[in-house]
């Protein structure tokens, strides 16, 4: 029986330049999106086709720390499947799902990552991405389309960092 295809590790330097990138993304997401009860949900496709995603919950009071990745073992697993899917060489595609609690129902976004940052998605892409599992009833929001995001400054292409 063939061995299932592995993932190779990608290089340092591009895995730190990824971090220095999703830092910036998550605090742009953060402020697009306001303040207020939030959820983000990222779901990535590995190159070897294993799909994995993590939710994670943010209070109104939660003060959200970016630098260093810390807080919930949540919050940093998600943090990490974005970093691999913004460095790309292990992530074949990925979805950041931000929602707002809101009245009279939540208010959700989205972004793609695509060549190494996060980039809206329309309200019907991610209506699409939204469809619940059979058996799962879907939730009442309004789905907007998400604002661009500041692209960070590009990478130098031998050390990988700005």
């Amino acid at each position: 029986m063939p061995a299932r295809p592995g993932i190779s590790r990608p290089d340092e330097a591009a895995t730190e330049a990824a971090m220095e990138r999703t830092l910036l993304a998550l605090a742009a997401v953060f402020e697009a999106i306001g303040p207020g009860h939030r959820t983000l949900d990222i779901a990535i496709l590995r190159t070897d086709d294993v799909s994995l995603c993590q939710a994670v919950e943010f209070s109104p009071a939660a003060a959200v720390q970016l630098s260093g990745i810390v807080g919930s073992d949540d919050f940093y697993t998600l943090a990490v499947f974005l970093a691999f899917a913004l460095e790309g060489s292990t992530v074949t595609g990925a979805t950041l799902i931000a929602t707002t609690a809101a009245e009279p129902r939540p208010r959700t976004c989205g972004w793609t990552v695509r060549d190494g940052w996060l980039y809206p998605m329309d309200p019907v892409t991610v209506e699409v991405a939204l469809i619940p599992c059979p058996g799962v009833p879907a939730e009442d929001r309004e789905i907007y389309a998400a604002p661009a995001l500041q692209e960070p400054p590009t990478a130098d292409k031998e050390t990988g960092h700005a």
